[in-house]
């Protein structure tokens, strides 16, 4: 049988965080009907992930690739569901899969969200945008995302900036006016985060001398494919592991 595999998404006080991430995992069992997907929060929404690994062990259930909802491999990602992991019932063998991102697939629903906002590919060569993402203390993750903007701006935009709502420098609307200042004709806000919330809504008033806020990536098609294929990569390794 094909391992479970279980998303863990942050969680938020936010009920417009819970919804994106349903319908999100919605999307992904749609994509592939024979597998079987559970869902469990690290804080503020159930079901937990540790009463989603119980309930599995109880089961019967033997394999499960754990997919965190992120798209930076930070914090949580290193720290925080590793812990969550190790206190598993010790019948289940848990393999942690990948982040979301980087990926080519979301810099494309990245692009998709901002046509869908009212740019059109013609304009691109006249439009900044601005990569906000929530913001990270991890060097790593902050570098990740510089290194996102660099290559987005390879593409076609007039100029690409990374911007931060939490933790590191600069905010959304720092990297608005220095778009103004370059001459961009126009400016977008492109929300690097995958669901609504307190950060997500501090970006959107970070973008209120842009041109064009686009949604957040949500239940993208491109971020279940890309969930799909992190799921592939982890589930060959467990596969791997239990014919060795």
């Amino acid at each position: 049988m094909k391992p479970v595999l279980l998303v863990i998404a942050h969680g938020s006080r936010d009920p417009r965080h819970a919804a994106t991430v349903h319908a999100l995992v919605r999307r992904v069992r749609a994509m592939c009907p024979g597998l079987r997907v559970e869902t469990g929060f690290l804080d503020f929404n159930i079901p937990s992930v540790q009463g989603v690994l119980e309930s599995l062990a109880a089961e019967g259930v033997r394999d499960v690739v754990a997919l965190p909802l992120l798209l930076t491999r930070a914090f949580h990602a290193k720290a925080d569901i590793p812990a969550v992991l190790r206190d598993a019932p010790p019948q289940l063998r848990i393999h942690q899969a990948e982040v979301l991102g980087p990926s080519p697939l979301l810099l494309s629903a990245l692009e998709r969200r901002l046509y869908e906002a009212g740019l059109t590919p013609a304009d691109k060569s006249s439009t900044g945008v601005v990569l906000a993402s929530a913001g990270s203390t991890d060097p790593e993750a902050i570098a990740v995302i510089a290194e996102i903007a660099r290559e987005w701006r390879h593409t076609g935009w007039c100029a690409v900036r990374p911007a931060f709502a939490s933790a590191a420098l600069p905010r959304t609307e720092d990297a608005v006016r220095e778009l103004r200042e370059l001459g961009c004709s126009r400016v977008a806000v492109a929300p690097y985060v995958l669901a609504p919330g307190f950060l997500p809504d501090r970006i959107a008033r970070g973008a209120a001398d842009a041109d064009v806020l686009a949604e957040v990536l949500g239940a993208a098609p491109e971020v279940a494919r890309v969930a799909l294929r992190r799921y592939d990569t982890a589930s060959a390794r467990v596969l791997l592991s239990v014919s060795a």
